[in-house]
C-alpha cells in the first residue's frame, strides 16, 4: 500500500476517533452548563477522561481477540446509544444516571481508540511517523469541528434532544463505513504473547525516566481543557461564536499546528522536535491566564488564546504521537499504545477531576497560569525518553 492510500485510511479511522471525544469534550460542558449544571460537577464529569487512563486494563483483550475493524463498529454503536439515552435524563435531577451514561461513551470511546491507534501502528513504516501524525491530528480535529463546532450550532435551531439525535445517526453511518477499510493483520502468536507486550521495554535502560516523561509531557493541555468552554460560556460568548471560533477555528489552527509539527519532526527528527513544540505548548497556555486577569482586553483577547493554544497544542501532538508509535513494537501495538497513551492521560485526567474546583477557589486566571507551570517537568525527562528512540527512522 502507497503512503497516500495509507494517510487516506489514516484519516478515516481518526475522524471516528476523535468524534466521541468531541460530544465529551465540547459538546456535553455546554450542554450541562447551559442546564445550570456547577462548575465543580462539570468538573467532575470531566473525570470520565479517567477512561482513558484505565483502557491499558483491557486493551489485552482487544489485541486478543477479534479485529480492529470489528471494536472500532462495536464501540460506534455503543457511542450511539449513549447519545439517545444522555438527552432523555434531567442533568440536574439525575445527576448520577447521567454520569453513567456519559460514562458508556467514554468507555467505548477508549476501546475504539485501543483499536484503532493499534491498526495504525501496523500501517505506518518507520519514518512515516511525521506525516500519518498530521494527518492523524488534522483527521481528529475534523472530527472534533462535527462533533463539537457542527453540533453546537443545532441546539437553538432543533433543540438539544435532536442534536444528540443526529449525534447517534453520525456515530452508526461511520460504523457502516469501515466495511471499506482493509484489515490489519496480527500473529496469532503475537496476539497470545501478553508478558511479550512489555519484554521489550522492561530489558531496556531508563524505563522511569520514560514513564515520568509520556506522563508530563502533555499535562497542561489536559488540565487546561476541561475549563475552556466553561470560561467562554461565563464570559457571555455565544454559542454560535464558541463554536465557530473556539471549536472551528480553534480546530483549524491545530490541523495547521499538526501540520507544522509532522514537518519539524520530519526536518529535525523526533528527539529534536520534542523540545520545540513542547515549549511552545506550555507557554501558550499564558495566553488564556492573561485573557482571563485582564478582562479588559475584551472577547479579541480571548479568541486569540484560544487560536494560539490550539495551534501549539497540534504542534506538540503531533511530536508527541510520533515518539509514542515509534517506541511500540508493532505486533504488540494494541496493549504497548494503549498504556502509554492510557498512562500520559492519568494526570490529566486527576487534573481535570478537580480543575471546576480549582478555579472556583483559585479564578481562571490563577488556573490557566498553573496549567502552563505543571508541564514543564517533563523536559527534565526527555533527554533520557530520547534514547530510546529507535536508529531506524530521524531521531
Amino acid at each position: 500500500m502507497s503512503l497516500r492510500q495509507k494517510l487516506g485510511v489514516i484519516a478515516g479511522v481518526y475522524v471516528i476517533e476523535g468524534f466521541p471525544m468531541g460530544i465529551f469534550r465540547d459538546l456535553w460542558p455546554v450542554y450541562l452548563r447551559e442546564a445550570g449544571a456547577s462548575l465543580g460537577w462539570i468538573g467532575l464529569v470531566s473525570g470520565l477522561y479517567l477512561a482513558w487512563s484505565l483502557k491499558p486494563l483491557w486493551s489485552p483483550l482487544v489485541g486478543r481477540f477479534g479485529e480492529y475493524r470489528q471494536w472500532i463498529a462495536g464501540a460506534l454503536v455503543v457511542v450511539a446509544i449513549s447519545m439517545l439515552i444522555v438527552p432523555q435524563l434531567d442533568p440536574l435531577g439525575s445527576r448520577w444516571l447521567l454520569f453513567a451514561a456519559i460514562a458508556l461513551l467514554c468507555v467505548a470511546s477508549a476501546t475504539q481508540d485501543i483499536a484503532i491507534d493499534a491498526y495504525t501502528i501496523g500501517l505506518v513504516d518507520p519514518g512515516e511517523e511525521g506525516p500519518a501524525n498530521a494527518v492523524r491530528i488534522n483527521a481528529y480535529r475534523i472530527a472534533l469541528i462535527l462533533a463539537g463546532g457542527g453540533l453546537l450550532l443545532l441546539p437553538n435551531r432543533i433543540g438539544w434532544q435532536a442534536t444528540h439525535w443526529v449525534g447517534a445517526l453520525a456515530a452508526l453511518a461511520m460504523a457502516a463505513c469501515l466495511v471499506r477499510a482493509p484489515t490489519v493483520e496480527v500473529p496469532l502468536a503475537a496476539r497470545r504473547d501478553l508478558r511479550g507486550s512489555f519484554r521489550s521495554w522492561t530489558r531496556r535502560s531508563g524505563l522511569p525516566s520514560v514513564l515520568a516523561f509520556v506522563l508530563l509531557y502533555r499535562l497542561g493541555d489536559l488540565a487546561i481543557g476541561p475549563m475552556i468552554k466553561t470560561f467562554w460560556v461565563d464570559r457571555g460568548i455565544s454559542l454560535e461564536k464558541i463554536a465557530l471560533v473556539s471549536t472551528t477555528l480553534g480546530s483549524a489552527a491545530t490541523m495547521a499546528g499538526a501540520v507544522l509539527g509532522g514537518w519539524i519532526v520530519a526536518r529535525f527528527g523526533i528527539g529534536r522536535g520534542l523540545w520545540i513544540v513542547g515549549v511552545l505548548a506550555v507557554a501558550s497556555n499564558l495566553g488564556y491566564a492573561a485573557a482571563a486577569a485582564f478582562p479588559e482586553l475584551g472577547d479579541r483577547a480571548i479568541y486569540a488564546a484560544g487560536v494560539i493554544e490550539s495551534f501549539c497544542g497540534g504542534l506538540a501532538a503531533a511530536g508527541f504521537m510520533s515518539y509514542l508509535m515509534r517506541i511500540c513494537d508493532r505486533q504488540h501495538a494494541a496493549v504497548q499504545y494503549a498504556t502509554l497513551s492510557g498512562l500520559y492521560a492519568l494526570p490529566g485526567t486527576i487534573a481535570g477531576a478537580i480543575s471546576g474546583a480549582a478555579v472556583e477557589a483559585l479564578g481562571y486566571a490563577v488556573f490557566f497560569a498553573l496549567t502552563a507551570l505543571v508541564a514543564a517537568p517533563a523536559f527534565l525527562f526527555l533527554p533520557a525518553a530520547r534514547r530510546w528512540i529507535p536508529r531506524s527512522g530521524p531521531e
